[in-house]
């Protein structure tokens, strides 16, 4: 199943561009907080390895994503952040394919010395 984020977690908003300019840090930012609060909001509701971790998944110039809620029964929530893509087989997909799409990425970030 594939959730929304529940509504106490606020999802990051892009402002009106020509109003008020473009604040790449500020966006950034909450992104990571709103990230952060939907990683801890998993945690507390199940655990493992991978509940709270973010599966990305190509998708036209960017990535559709979505954070490990649980494995058994596999649950993901939805990260609508940047262009908030969907990836169109993720009701396809199995516990197996978000395991493996972590573990490539966290071995990629090893490789290449990122954090995340």
């Amino acid at each position: 199943m594939i959730y929304a984020a529940p509504e106490h977690i606020k999802v990051p908003q892009f402002k009106d561009f020509l109003k008020d300019g473009f604040d790449n840090k500020g966006y950034m930012e909450a992104e990571e907080q709103f990230t952060k609060e939907l990683e801890e909001y998993c945690l507390e509701n199940n655990s493992g390895k991978y509940v709270g971790k973010v599966a990305r998944f190509g998708v036209a110039d960017g990535y559709a994503m979505y954070m490990v809620a649980s494995l058994r029964p596999l649950e993901m929530i939805h990260l609508p952040l940047g262009d908030a893509y969907n990836f169109p087989y993720v009701d396809r997909l199995k516990a197996k394919d978000f395991k493996e799409n972590i573990d490539r990425q966290e071995r990629l970030a090893e490789i290449f010395g990122h954090n995340k």
